[in-house]
């Protein structure tokens, strides 16, 4: 027997009532007032031409701005009496815009009245600032010690009150990835929900999902806040920036467009997180020694080598921080400016203006300068220049990208250096890797497997056959191996890490290495030679820093072959 389902009886009759009144004003938009009709059931809104009127207005002249390109704005009208287009056609030029008259139902003026709920809660910000006070950030990140907290906080933000929820969403999320040490925050965007997820050490962790209305919401909200427009679809990039207290924490956001929506990247460029000084970032301490040596000569070449993300950055700053003073004029040519640097001259490039990392050298080497540090060498010109500059008597740091220190030389002869002036400019070769710190609330001591325990015996043979000790290095090599692994507490949000350290090699141009740098060497080569220069090699010192606790196998593993020669 059939039932009568009246909602759904009521549901069709509303269908049929909103389908006859578009075509009563598709009618009447043709035959009596000579207006083109349009349906915005079917298009998207422009939140940016909603500027254009407010929404008092919108809603008390039945109108609404829906659609903003260059200096045309579109306008739906409900009832288009020649004393109302007259007006609005006045009150358009007074803005500099041409207005373009459409008729619609009241469904379509519901739908446009509806986004200036999305733009009231942006309205107050200005783009280039967030207005979250340094009270509010404090109050939040007080509540936060974890990525739980973050998620709970943001749940009960989502069931408050409904215009300020996204604000509220938003420094939540903001404070939360600022007081756990985040870098990044990715919002995505999938098929019937979206995701938050925070990058701790650089690896992403789930925070929560939430619904896509929510994530709508959120995007008109960060593309106002970043300068950009709320109506491309195309990637876009921009920035804001948070005061907080001295400093400036800068956030840059990156769009682009996916199957679901955009994908949201916030990159949170905290100068608390580069300040950090050269005897923090892992190097042992006879390398650490050659380095201080290197950087406080008065010319020279060092290339700091590693794939992105390998914390070269953090390095060439340190290098800049420590030798630092007010009788050297220090010049960088960066792409961007990540972090500022007090007393330091700073320049970004721009290859639209033509400002590339040559012109900027070139430029820079015209300041007088005593050091100079160029972001990446990229091509030959900026190599040849680079290494001139090293000759002509100043200091040069720069990034390269090779997979080790070794591949330095080989890289340059590759961009055209002439291996006989590169003998006398490069003095030092670094690379790097970055692994996360075992969490030192919570680690536990194991016994290796048998084949862990192989690996890790190899390497240390390895250190001894080069004629280093291990007790340099506070390692027993009579005591039985012992290796840490993570578990996870609260005090490292139940990931079993903490920070992060580097790992790291290093080959000086010495006497040895400056007899083959003309017969165009082999890594492999280099690699034997450099051996009697007692520094470790990056396998060596990451087994160095598993056997003192200070990171796991596995993260070793993950960025160095320990089993590579």
């Amino acid at each position: 027997m059939a039932t009568f389902d009246e909602e759904k009886q009521n549901k069709q009759l509303d269908e049929i009532h909103k389908q006859e009144e578009e075509e009563l004003v598709a009618t009447l938009a043709e035959s009596k007032y000579k207006l083109p009709y349009v349906d915005l059931a079917r298009l998207g809104i422009d939140n940016e031409a909603l500027r254009a009127i407010s929404e008092k207005d919108a809603r008390d002249l039945k109108v609404a701005p829906f659609k903003l390109f260059g200096k045309n704005i579109f306008i739906a009208v409900r009832s288009p009496e020649d004393g109302l287009l007259a007006k609005l056609k006045d009150q358009m030029e007074r803005e500099n815009l041409i207005p373009t008259f459409y008729m619609v139902s009241i469904a379509s003026l519901e739908k446009v009245w509806s986004r200036y709920v999305e733009l009231s809660q942006a309205e107050n910000s200005k783009v280039g600032g967030l207005d979250i006070s340094l009270e509010v950030l404090k109050e939040t990140g007080k509540d936060i010690n974890g990525i739980k907290d973050i998620e709970k906080l943001i749940s009960e933000a989502l069931e408050g009150n409904q215009i300020h929820r996204i604000s509220r969403m938003l420094e939540i999320v903001l404070a939360g990835a600022i007081v756990i040490n985040a870098s990044d925050i990715h919002i995505e965007p999938e098929e019937n929900r979206s995701r938050l997820r925070l990058r701790l050490d650089g690896v992403l962790h789930d925070v929560m999902f939430f619904e896509n209305n929510i994530y709508h919401l959120l995007n008109s909200r960060i593309k106002l806040l970043s300068g950009m427009k709320l109506t491309s679809q195309n990637a876009q990039d921009g920035r804001f920036s948070i005061m907080e207290e001295k400093e400036e924490i800068n956030i840059r956001t990156s769009l682009i467009p996916g199957a679901y929506g955009e994908s949201i990247v916030m990159r949170i460029l905290d100068p608390k997180s580069i300040q950090v000084k050269l005897e923090d970032i892992g190097i042992e301490p006879y390398l650490f020694s050659v380095i201080e040596e290197e950087i406080k000569k008065p010319n020279g070449l060092i290339l700091v080598t590693g794939p992105t993300g390998s914390g070269k950055t953090t390095t060439l700053y340190a290098f800049l921080r420590r030798i630092y003073s007010s009788e050297i004029k220090i010049i960088t040519i960066e792409d961007p400016i990540e972090y500022h640097l007090n007393g330091i001259t700073q320049t970004q490039t721009d290859n639209e203006k033509g400002y590339t990392f040559l012109e900027g050298l070139r430029s820079a080497l015209r300041q007088d300068p005593d050091v100079v540090m160029i972001g990446e060498i990229r091509d030959a010109e900026t190599a040849k220049t680079a290494i001139e500059s090293a000759l002509t008597g100043h200091m040069v740091f720069s990034t390269l990208h090779t997979n080790n220190a070794a591949g330095v030389i080989p890289r340059l002869i590759d961009l055209g250096a002439n291996p006989k002036i590169m003998v006398s400019a490069l003095s030092l070769s670094i690379a790097q890797r970055l692994t996360r710190k075992l969490c030192s609330v919570c680690k536990i001591e194991k016994i290796p497997t048998e084949k862990e325990t192989a690996t890790l015996k190899m390497v240390m043979d390895s250190i001894k056959e080069e004629g280093k000790s291990l007790s340099n290095y506070n390692i027993n090599p009579d005591a039985p191996i012992k290796i840490y692994y993570p578990v996870g507490c609260e005090k490292c949000n139940m990931i079993g890490y903490s920070g992060r350290i580097g790992i790291f090699e290093a080959i000086r141009t010495d006497e040895m290495i400056e007899k083959i740098i003309p017969l165009n060497p082999s890594e492999r080569e280099i690699k034997k030679v450099a051996r009697a220069q007692g520094i470790l090699s990056m396998r060596q010192d990451g087994v160095v820093k598993i056997l003192n606790g200070i990171t796991s196998l596995e993260e070793v593993q993950s960025v160095v072959d320990l089993n590579e020669e």
